[in-house]
């Protein structure tokens, strides 16, 4: 077991644990948002891998005041940032059947990072808390009333930190700062993909659902499918459950359509003349310009138009055409911002006047910075 450490700290400084599949993200803020430390290492099984954290860790020049640590799901249970204590890390564990994918990586982290900064205080940032707001409506699915209950059933949305920084980002930079009517669609486009709709820095719609299968084409997740297809695959074709399963989050969408999980190679190759790339972006696209559209409906309108993430914030072609179809909605994006906005920083690309036709809407690209979320909902748990 690795030796606990034991520095003092200064409780401005956030440790920001993100665990992924295959990895484990460690970052260190200070009381600015700025990035003091940071390590990238293999993802752990548990306390008993605490020693590649410490090592990390104990190197820096700098230790936490308290931990931030991400968790995908939290269920109805945990509607805001919670304090980790035996109980509540006992009340996520039992929630593991919700994202069974997603809940053991961040548990074992939080057992890593704990056993090794035992003496400040944990705190779990939940994906699915910002969309704790989301009325009956948009949260409800029309299922039995005793399957609902039973299970559980209904729309959690995922991707709720970097929803949450991104509208409350370019809320900031349009100066609408906390105006209860400012509406902003997000558009988190990476490997996983959603849409938020955002009303004064509450979400009162997104795409994701139960599981972060639903709503747009993704990398290796197929998006909306017709239920009753999945049924037939399994009952009247006979495809095992695992298999199906398999099949739609990690040989579906980007990659079951043009071959690649890469948004450059599909881009690449459609440009190329290549039909599944072509019909991969075409699909991919018609389904972001349906979901913006139908947020846009929720809201009534929007003010502005955020995308972020991975594809959102590195792929011009990607915001262009996108936009290009969004038009009707008061969407323009200018060529040459949109082609300039870089990976790092946030830029506005709004087109300019086009004749008579001026953009309603206000278009974005902002850094992901779940990392400076996480932080926030530390602090505000700390300090309470």
């Amino acid at each position: 077991m690795a030796q606990a450490l034991t520095r003092p700290e200064d409780r401005s400084r956030i440790l920001v644990v993100n665990a992924g599949s295959s990895s484990l993200k460690l970052r260190l803020l200070d009381g600015n948002d700025a990035v003091l430390e940071e390590a990238d290492l293999g993802a752990v099984g548990g306390s008993a891998d605490a020693a590649q954290v410490a090592d990390a860790v104990s190197a820096w020049g700098a230790a936490p005041g308290a931990v931030g640590h991400r968790v995908v799901h939290g269920g109805t249970r945990y509607t805001a940032a919670t304090l980790l204590t035996d109980a509540s890390i006992a009340e996520i564990r039992a929630l593991g059947a919700l994202a069974p994918l997603h809940q053991p990586k961040s548990l074992a982290a939080i057992d890593a990072v704990r056993a090794v900064l035992p003496g400040v205080p944990h705190v779990a940032c939940f994906d699915t808390a910002f969309h704790a707001t989301l009325p009956a409506a948009a949260s409800t699915y029309a299922l039995p009333a005793e399957w609902r209950d039973r299970w559980r059933l209904r729309r959690y949305g995922f991707h709720g930190l970097s929803h949450a920084y991104a509208s409350r980002r370019v809320a900031e930079l349009a100066g609408h700062g906390d105006d209860p009517s400012f509406r902003v669609i997000t558009c988190h486009l990476g490997a996983g993909a959603s849409l938020a709709a955002v009303l004064g820095g509450r979400s009162v719609d997104t795409t994701m659902g139960f599981t972060p299968l639903e709503g747009l084409v993704m990398a290796t997740r197929s998006g909306d499918v017709d239920p009753g297809l999945v049924l037939w695959l399994a009952r009247d074709a006979g495809l095992p459950l695992d298999e199906l399963a398999d099949g739609l989050e990690h040989r579906s969408g980007l990659v079951g359509l043009g071959g690649s999980d890469d948004m450059r190679a599909i881009l690449s190759g459609a440009a190329a003349g290549s039909e599944p790339e072509r019909v991969a972006l075409d699909v991919y696209l018609h389904r972001l310009r349906a979901g913006i559209a139908a947020m846009a409906a929720s809201l009534g309108g929007m003010h502005a138009l955020v995308f972020t993430g991975g594809v959102g914030e590195r792929s011009a072609p990607v915001r262009a055409l996108a936009s290009d179809g969004l038009g009707f909605l008061g969407v323009a994006v200018d060529p040459a911002a949109n082609d300039a906005a870089s990976r790092d920083g946030d830029h506005e690309i709004t087109g300019a006047s086009d004749g008579d036709r001026t953009p309603g809407v206000r278009t974005w690209v902002i850094e992901a910075r779940e990392d400076v979320e996480i932080a926030r909902q530390v602090r505000g748990v700390v300090s309470d």
